[in-house]
């Protein structure tokens, strides 16, 4: 998916009281009224997205620190645990889902004796997010004996996402 800032949008005027007005350059020049609850900076520069952006690409910092493994198929991998597995389902156009890679990095170190921490990116593998109905990302499922044990829906810190999957574990023993 592509998004980009068409040149019929300016941005008129960013004042120091914060607020913003902006107008579209067509024929029927429209003006939003001013947001004065709304904080923005000083200076702002707009950005196209798209694939087919000459302009400087879009660059989302993603340090992975967990090793990449190889298997067959999902079920495999998920017979085969010796532990529980945390499946994020995510994409990574999702927001969201990038706020989540350092927070799973954590958990996956702090619970590494707990729980197995697998992520599967519904673009590369759309089957797998429709056997399970992920429907909205970030998705996490907790799996014990190959089978789904708990299921929640988005980004939370990693103090959230770790009493989540003890209280899981507990209950579900």
């Amino acid at each position: 998916m592509a998004f980009s800032i068409s040149a019929s949008s300016t941005l008129v005027s960013l004042n120091y009281q914060r607020s913003t007005l902006f107008a579209r350059t067509s024929s029927s020049s429209t003006k939003l009224s001013s947001f004065s609850s709304l904080q923005f900076p000083v200076h702002t520069q707009l950005l196209h997205i798209s694939s087919s952006s000459s302009l400087r690409p879009r660059i989302l910092p993603l340090v992975v620190e967990a090793k990449k493994q190889s298997f067959s198929t999902f079920d495999e991998l998920l017979d085969n645990a010796d532990k529980p597995v945390l499946v994020d389902f995510y994409a990574t156009w999702c927001g969201p889902c990038q706020f989540m890679v350092p927070i799973l990095n954590e958990v996956s170190t702090r619970l590494n004796d707990k729980i197995q921490v697998v992520k599967i990116d519904t673009e590369k593998y759309p089957s797998i997010a429709t056997k399970y109905d992920i429907q909205a990302l970030p998705t996490f499922i907790i799996f014990k004996d190959g089978e789904p044990y708990d299921r929640f829906e988005g980004a939370m810190t990693a103090d959230q996402l770790i009493e989540r999957i003890e209280t899981t574990l507990k209950v579900k023993q």
